[in-house]
């Protein structure tokens, strides 16, 4: 249950926000939905989009190269005009001179002449003879989750100059690492990962695969906090000038088969493990069937290693992700799953290289049978993905942003609304036809911070959901489900 106070004041101001300028009555009526008044500018809002996109691949993409060794191929950004190249540590380790194609597709020899100590997956590389080279800026903005983001590389060794576009799907500030759901696949890593002015503001180094090595919508990069102070001690003469070579993907192998509800899984992390080569971490990956609706918790627990666990939906979207709300360092995730298929999940230590026994307890909510045949004793009536960002209405009173959605209801029906994000503190809102509040709901529970709400439709007709972030932070996406 919730204990912050910001909810009574933030659902009137909501409510109020909402009908300014138009009932809720006829919103909720109108299939448009609060965009009635947007409509004019939806064209010049995707004109807008475009020029984004070309601004920024006009800018950063002549000092996007592709960096060739013998056994392996990257991407890497020139951030002086002399010739340095950053670029990934496991993309050159083993080298002491590789081939850089430049955008041109000019090809020139590059030494290579610093690692990141420590596991820090960087190098710096110096293109012989280099002068008046075009240059990528490192950003001096704080990079905040929601905001969107670019990256340039050349995915698989083939395709040089490939442009992907998505969000900042979420900051790890301990770790130095920004998630993002724009398409990285092998070949991007040490490429750059910009912001909306063609600006740097992290370095592409990991995705989480599937059994094939291929993008399914989580990458790291490193961030510019970890990036700056090794490109100091590059230019001071500090950095070292050799590295243990890293494995270049975190998984290529088959995911070890869970069954939910079976006895406790005990697991060892270390040397032989997956290793996301972002942060040097150790992680084990299992996977499962889940139902539409079905209730899932699950617990990893670790005395010799501090466990984290991430959950991805069928289509390899970031479901959820938890360090301590297992109890001191353990990890647990409690969620409804939206939708039937198979899950995966990621079992990793906290800290690189933390190597060390843990344990593994899941929990599924029984389901009914029907003709043989497993089936949710739940069913949707609003599955929706959203996203809190651009386009989205804002709250006057705190400036948090909100998204509206409807649904169709019967009087005396019981619902529950669930809005899941791994990105922000969901906040939800049930309005009636008449725009009244019908019920809301902050926190789950104390460590849960996604909403959730369980209440009986008073009538029938159209409703509206909303969903909010807890303070004008609030940035990402989401799953809204009514069941």
């Amino acid at each position: 249950m919730s204990t912050k106070p910001l909810r009574t004041a933030k659902s009137a101001a909501i409510v109020a926000a909402v009908t300014l300028g138009a009932t809720i009555l006829n919103a909720i009526a109108n299939v448009d939905f609060l965009n009635f008044s947007l409509a004019p500018n939806i064209a010049s809002a995707q004109d807008i989009d475009e020029q984004i996109n070309i601004r920024v691949y006009q800018r950063a993409s002549p000092a996007v190269v592709s960096v060739q060794t013998n056994d392996s191929t990257g991407s890497g950004s020139i951030i002086s005009s002399d010739g340095l190249v950053l670029t990934n540590a496991h993309v050159v380790a083993g080298s002491s001179s590789v081939t850089v194609t430049l955008a041109d597709r000019s090809r020139l020899v590059a030494d290579v002449i610093a690692f990141g100590d420590n596991g820090l997956d960087l190098a710096v590389l110096k293109i012989r003879g280099g002068n008046n080279l075009p240059t990528i800026s490192l950003t001096s903005t704080p990079v905040q989750v929601g905001q969107r983001a670019f990256a340039i590389g050349n995915p698989f060794g083939q395709f040089q100059g490939t442009f992907t576009v998505g969000i900042v799907s979420r900051i790890d500030r301990e770790r130095g690492l920004i998630q993002t759901d724009a398409a990285i696949n092998p070949g991007n890593s040490g490429g750059p990962l910009l912001n909306g002015q063609g600006e740097l503001i992290g370095v592409n180094s990991a995705i989480f695969s599937s059994s094939g090595g291929g993008n399914i919508g989580i990458g790291f990069a490193i961030a510019l906090d970890r990036v700056k102070p090794f490109l100091a001690a590059v230019r001071e003469g500090r950095a070292s000038r050799t590295t243990v070579r890293q494995n270049p993907t975190p998984s290529n192998r088959e995911p070890q088969t869970l069954a939910l509800n079976s006895p406790v899984i005990n697991g060892k992390l270390g040397p032989g493990s997956n290793v996301l080569p972002v942060d040097n971490s150790f992680f084990d990956l299992y996977a499962f069937q889940g139902r539409v609706g079905q209730r899932v918790e699950i617990d990893m627990i670790g005395q010799e290693i501090d466990p984290y666990l991430i959950l991805l939906d069928p289509n390899g979207n970031d479901l959820a992700q938890d360090d301590d709300s297992g109890g001191g360092n353990n990890a647990r995730i409690a969620i409804t799953l939206p939708e039937t298929g198979t899950y995966l999940l990621i079992a990793n230590s906290y800290q690189a290289r933390q190597a060390g026994t843990y344990k593994l307890r899941t929990q599924g909510t029984a389901t009914a049978t029907s003709g043989g045949n497993s089936v949710s004793q739940e069913r949707f009536i609003l599955r929706e993905e959203g996203n809190l960002g651009y386009g989205s209405s804002v709250l006057p009173s705190d400036g948090s942003l909100f998204n509206l959605h409807t649904f169709e209801g019967t009087a005396g029906e019981s619902v529950t609304i669930s809005a899941v994000s791994a990105d922000f503190d969901t906040y939800v809102a049930l309005l009636d036809s008449n725009g009244n509040l019908i019920g809301e709901n902050d926190d789950a529970s104390e460590n849960n911070p996604n909403a959730t709400l369980t209440i009986t439709l008073p009538r029938t007709g159209r409703y509206g959901v909303i969903v909010n972030s807890y303070d004008k932070t609030g940035r990402g996406q989401y799953v809204l489900t009514v069941r």
